[in-house]
């Protein structure tokens, strides 16, 4: 049996990456989506998670709980340990991450793959403001930040969502397993 993959999605904020895994996982059912752990309260929005408090957080990092953690936006989120797991048994596990973790992920996933979702300037800004989550200075803040490059040696598939989402994830099926295009 091959090693899975831990399909590490970024990509800016408005660039629709929920939906985009929503879809992959139901194309692929075995599939895991993966559920992080985030000191965030889980009434704020956005994806389905594990809330949990900061320190209690930092008492499950201490106990091995996460095999990758980071913090980011004055939040921390952890992938459990048992996605590890799971890859070593074959399973491919698809997880929302940040930039700035992915060289600590390389380093415990040598299978990694980076699938960076993206979008152009207008369609972030629309979809931002759609939330109604954030002034416009804060938008314009993550716009700024939308096109940081990525770390070098990554085996990285870009994938573009600006048109109908069922293209994009259609797409990103291709990119993710090239025997089915």
């Amino acid at each position: 049996m091959s090693a899975g993959r831990l399909i590490a999605v970024v990509g800016p904020s408005g660039a629709g990456k929920d939906s985009v895994m929503a879809g992959l996982k139901a194309a692929l059912p075995g599939l895991r989506l993966v559920r992080r752990t985030i000191t965030r309260a889980r009434d704020l929005g956005g994806e389905d998670h594990d809330a949990v408090t900061p320190e209690a957080f930092r008492a499950a990092a201490r106990a091995g709980m996460f095999c990758v953690h980071w913090s980011a936006h004055g939040l921390n989120y952890g992938i459990p340990a048992d996605v590890l797991t799971d890859t070593r048994r074959g399973i491919d596990c698809l997880a929302n991450f940040s930039r700035g973790a992915l060289g600590q992920a390389q380093t415990v996933f040598p299978n990694m793959i980076v699938l960076n979702i993206t979008a152009s300037p207008e369609t972030l800004a629309r979809r931002l403001a759609g939330r109604g989550r954030e002034s416009v200075a804060e938008i314009t803040a993550r716009l700024a930040r939308a096109g940081s490059p990525l770390p070098e040696g990554l085996q990285v598939v870009s994938i573009t969502n600006d048109g109908a989402l069922a293209d994009t994830v259609c797409r990103a099926l291709n990119a993710l397993q090239p025997a089915r295009a």
